[in-house]
């Protein structure tokens, strides 16, 4: 029985699962509760929500397309 061959190999599929974890965690970072009508919430201008979660959330989606397009390792076949 032959072994199948896929387009993306088990590296490229880790690199995938960090990425997609990046990305969770930096919408997690983003989220939070927000300002309603009668209360003013400063937390929604932190540092956080505005420049350290958009920024692991575009390295996880650089990463996404890095791991996509990388060449998978030729696997060793022996005859």
């Amino acid at each position: 029985m032959e072994k199948q061959q896929y387009a993306l190999g088990k590296t490229n599929f880790i690199w995938l699962g960090v990425s997609f974890l990046l990305i969770v965690i930096g919408f997690v970072l983003m989220g939070g509760h927000g300002t309603t009508e009668s209360a003013f919430n400063p937390d929604i201008f932190s540092k956080t929500r505005i420049v350290i979660a958009p920024a692991i959330c575009f390295i996880g989606f650089a990463m996404t397309i890095w791991a996509v397009i990388k060449k998978p390792n030729p696997s060793k076949n022996k005859d």
